[in-house]
């Protein structure tokens, strides 16, 4: 599995690979998110130049993305999709580490739906705890307040941290 910044030319399969990813919410009865449009090309473009898109290959084309910017000091994962057909693989943790090597020695910061197998539970397991309100940062109030406006608020969501350094196990290892 290689992870690297994707080129300006795989940026549309990026956007292919998010939406395949977000079929599993209408199983969910969550199809508002399911057809949610991933994000513009320009914003892709933008986050690449800043080197704040990663994408994850297998066979040579994008299976996984991440974007990320900083919020607050840490290192905000504002968005990880992986597809279906390579799901269940560890490549969005690959995704989430290697994004915490590039983004710096900072916690990693994220939002998320609390009763979504692959959203919270998922992020618990590799490190991630939820976050009482008093904790959140301006900027992660100011994530939550724009969910909040797009709707996303119909199912209950968190904010998230892991702590900056923090070794992660890989699944079955002793």
């Amino acid at each position: 599995m290689i992870i690297d910044i994707p080129a300006s030319a795989e940026l549309p399969l990026l956007r292919a690979v998010e939406r395949a990813a977000g079929e599993a919410f209408r199983a969910l009865g969550m199809a508002s998110v399911a057809d949610d449009e991933p994000p513009p090309l320009a914003q892709l473009a933008q986050c690449r130049r800043a080197g704040r898109v990663l994408a994850a290959y297998d066979g040579g084309l994008p299976v996984g993305y991440l974007l990320w910017e900083p919020v607050d000091g840490a290192t905000h994962i504002e968005q990880v999709s992986v597809h279906p057909d390579h799901a269940r693989r560890g490549i969005g943790r690959r995704l989430i580490d290697r994004a915490e090597r590039d983004g710096g020695p900072f916690a990693l910061t994220l939002t998320t739906f609390t009763e979504v197998p692959w959203n919270a539970p998922y992020y618990e397991r590799i490190g991630f705890r939820r976050l009482a309100d008093a904790e959140l940062t301006p900027g992660l109030r100011a994530i939550r307040a724009q969910e909040a406006a797009l709707g996303l608020d119909r199912w209950p969501r968190v904010c998230m941290r892991r702590a900056a350094g923090r070794p992660v196990r890989e699944p079955g290892a002793r």
